[in-house]
């Protein structure tokens, strides 16, 4: 009986922890008596076992609440019973009911732990599954190989060095540190938590290694950043004999794309040819993802074309590669080719295919996408419908974008800056910044990107003291390292006015690049600091930044504002023929404005005659403004002529300019044929209005306004400044007011123009000395220029008004204009 029960032997599958009988026993059952022996001596219960069983093959079906029937209805279960259970509420992602289970246990075995222990890592809650392995050994369970292998799995950056250390003693002391699936997890384990060190250290330590060995240590090198190291290991890996899987070449070709090496990554896609990987579709995908990252369209093309097997990734990297560089209809070609393969519709580029209809403001598209992202709910992903709200503002659908936006179940500060963002580009900077202070109320923190875009905004309505609170919030987020954060915080100072705030920032800048040193360039030149911006366009050439067209155009500006001809040309020249930059639009805008302002017209016309396309709304426009200034009507007749004869215009500019220069010219008939026309072409003027900021409130002023509630005050005050300016020897030039009434009336209207009701606010609102900031959306007329200038030198004040055109800073009844503007 001995030899016959001998051949009876028990089977652990340590994976479930399942007791299984061999063949043999089962075969036995036929004869009762051996069995009960052996029942009787192993504890052994044939019923439990049947059980366990039909519990296991309900279990491996998904049919869980018959195998839970099944266990209540055991009237002996064993930890077997459990475990099964156990593992089969794990599989089907409920580990409530599985912890539940597992805490009424009161024999759990090390396999038992392990299962839970493994449900919390593969859900991927490590906190908990360390928490559960130290339960484990105050209970007194040992642990083996596969826990701390099962354990280890889970390890994210949330999991400190110290806790794996403590891991790696108990591994130590248990003598496990020389099985090598756990010194695997180890290493891979301290990557993860970025003590490359320490992993470095037990890699070196290992009495074996393999190819999962270095992949581990490879793949935290890479994402680390430590390229270098990564290419080196990789290299010692081949050296050794060992063969490369394809976790090892998507960890190289990530360390090839941080190294910003080309011809590396084609060695690499060599060598893949050379091992047979390129059959392997994640190789395939990593070899897409590098030469998509670079740019190189062509040989992702080729590759994508090549390759053997493709998955749904395959298709989102190359119609990702084809959007970012600006291939649009292939983009769209494959996205419906797509849509015909069986792949998972849910996994489908519709972010991607959403930027690209928000890049291209094509909103039917976008309708498109969204509702395929609909049918398939990959709406609910966190990229996608962040995607959605972005592609609906940028589209000016505001309100499709708001209710997305509201439907979103994580709002991270992509979203919300999405729908900043739309709005500034909208110049709807108000409702911007409402927006901005509505997330930080919802505890959101804002980006470089929030901030860049809320800076935008604050430097559009000139609102300094928002904009020095922004500032604290950068410093506050540590974004005052980001390099674009910094240049839009140095933009704002300058629209602000405040050149003093915006040099300081650009000193403190620890980085800066091509993007820094514009904006410290257009700071100079938008406060009409000529000298000044070339002068910084010196030492940024000296500091070895090559200058792009964005600092050429800046320069051209200052020119344009300070009146210097020769330097102008100057500067336009070398831009094509020492750093070959192709002038555009804007260049020659620039460089015809700069001639035309010094009243060089023939020149200006011959210049246009040389461009690559016919002058637009901007050259002439600039054209007709100076012969405003120059009173040369003849030519400002032709310029309005090819104005007057564009299907659209941007506004009413054109047909005002010339109204003043006829009526400047006291031609009032004419006068009355331009306005007849404006009303014929349904063109309405824009009424000039400004704005100051006084206490954290922003108020604003039309010609003439009555609305105010202090305006009363601020006509008093007006009409004293108006005694105190005739005293100083100001006369009113009535050619600014541009109507046919007598000239008392005109007087008149002049002291009522906007900026002037707003600074008069500014001097009762404010304490004396203090510096004024006024903005107008409009250029100021040639007397408020006058009249502003006998302000500062009687209120003993620097004034500052932003126009349409530049700042003027007034000071002792001086303007740095140096009245050429």
């Amino acid at each position: 009986m001995h030899s016959w029960v001998g051949k009876c032997r028990y089977r652990f599958s340590y994976g479930v922890g399942i007791v299984r009988i061999s063949s043999n026993l089962r075969a036995c059952s036929s004869v009762p008596n051996l069995v009960d022996a052996r029942s009787i001596k192993t504890g052994f219960d044939v019923n439990t076992f049947r059980s366990n069983s039909e519990i296991k093959n309900l279990v491996g079906k998904g049919q869980l609440s018959d195998a839970r029937q099944r266990f209540d209805e055991m009237p002996q279960k064993n930890t077997c019973s459990t475990n099964l259970l156990v593992s089969g509420y794990i599989k089907s992602g409920n580990l409530p009911y599985a912890r539940e289970l597992f805490d009424g246990m009161c024999d759990r075995t090390a396999v038992s732990w392990t299962i839970l222990i493994g449900g919390y890592s593969k859900f991927n809650q490590p906190i908990e599954a360390f928490k559960l392995y130290a339960d484990m050994c105050r209970w007194g369970t040992v642990p083996d190989y596969v826990t701390f292998a099962t354990l280890l799995s889970g390890c994210d950056e949330r999991v400190t060095v110290n806790v794996i250390g403590q891991v790696h003693g108990h591994i130590i002391k248990l003598g496990h540190n020389s099985t090598l699936m756990v010194c695997n997890s180890l290493v891979d384990s301290y990557c993860k938590s970025r003590a490359l060190d320490l992993a470095f250290q037990l890699l070196k330590e290992m009495p074996t290694k393999d190819s999962v060995t270095f992949n581990a240590m490879i793949t935290g090198y890479s994402q680390d950043g430590s390229n270098e190291q990564a290419i080196k290991l990789f290299m010692e890996m081949l050296k050794l004999g060992l063969r490369p899987s394809e976790f090892t070449f998507a960890a190289v070709l990530c360390a090839s794309m941080g190294l910003d090496d080309i011809a590396l990554g084609q060695q690499v896609h060599g060598l893949v040819v050379k091992t047979n990987f390129i059959w392997n579709v994640f190789v395939g995908n990593a070899l897409l993802d590098f030469y998509s990252k670079h740019d190189c369209v062509d040989d992702a093309r080729k590759l994508f074309h090549e390759m053997p097997e493709l998955d749904c990734v395959s298709y989102n990297m190359i119609i990702t590669c084809y959007a970012w560089n600006g291939k649009q209809k292939e983009s769209l070609y494959l996205f419906r080719k797509l849509q015909f393969t069986k792949f998972d519709r849910r996994n489908f580029p519709f972010a991607t295919m959403l930027s690209l209809a928000a890049n291209k403001l094509d909103f039917e598209l976008g309708r498109q996408i969204h509702s395929q992202a609909l049918v398939t709910s990959a709406d609910s992903e966190i990229l996608v419908g962040n995607a959605l709200v972005d592609m609906y503002a940028k589209c000016n659908r505001f309100e499709e974008a708001n209710v997305v936006f509201g439907h979103l179940a994580h709002r991270s500060s992509v979203p919300w800056t999405a729908m900043i963002s739309a709005y500034v580009q909208k110049g709807l900077h108000e409702e911007a910044l409402k927006l901005f202070n509505k997330m930080r109320r919802a505890n959101v923190c804002g980006d470089q990107a929030t901030f860049a875009s809320t800076l935008r905004a604050s430097a559009t309505l000139a609102s300094l003291s928002l904009g020095r609170q922004l500032h604290s919030s950068i410093i506050g987020s540590g974004c005052m390292l980001n390099v674009f954060c910094g240049s839009a915080l140095l933009d704002m100072y300058a629209k602000c006015g405040s050149i003093k705030d915006a040099i300081q920032t650009f000193q403190e800048m620890p980085n800066r690049n091509i993007v820094s040193w514009n904006a410290l360039i257009s700071a100079y030149a938008q406060n009409g600091e000529g000298e000044a911006t070339l002068r910084s366009f010196g030492e940024m050439v000296q500091s070895g930044l090559e200058p792009d067209s964005v600092s050429f155009l800046t320069v051209l500006t200052a020119c344009s504002h300070r009146g210097l001809v020769q330097e102008g040309l100057w500067y336009f020249n070398i831009m094509t023929e020492s750093y070959k930059l192709a002038p555009k639009r804007e260049h020659y805008a620039s460089i015809v404005d700069v001639l035309c302002r010094s009243g060089r017209f023939s020149e200006a016309e011959k210049i246009m005659g040389q461009m690559p396309f016919e002058p637009d709304e901007i050259m002439w426009s600039s054209i007709l403004n100076s012969c405003r200034i120059h009173k040369n009507q003849e030519l400002a007749k032709r310029a309005a002529d090819q104005l007057f004869s564009l299907d659209v215009l941007r506004d009413a500019a054109a047909y005002v300019n010339m109204s003043n220069i006829y009526a400047q010219a006291g031609q009032w008939e004419d006068v009355g044929k331009v306005k007849k026309a404006m009303r014929e072409r349904g063109v309405k003027k824009v009424p000039a209005y400004s704005w100051v900021e006084i206490k954290h409130k922003l108020h604003v002023f039309t010609a003439n306004d009555n609305t105010h509630p202090q305006q009363e005050e601020i006509r008093r005050k007006i009409d004293e400044l108006g005694k105190r300016m005739e005293m100083e020897g100001y006369k009113p030039d009535t050619s600014c007011a541009l109507h046919n009434v007598d000239e008392k009336i005109k007087v008149e209207s002049l002291k009522y123009h906007s900026e002037r009701l707003a600074i008069a606010f500014s001097l009762i609102s404010t304490p004396k000395g203090s510096p004024i900031l006024v903005m107008k959306n409009l250029r100021a007329c040639t007397d408020c220029h006058a009249a502003i200038k006998v302000i500062s030198k009687i209120v003993k004040r620097d004034i500052t008004v932003r126009d349409s055109s530049r700042f003027h800073h007034f000071r002792d009844g001086f303007c740095s204009c140096e009245d050429y503007w």
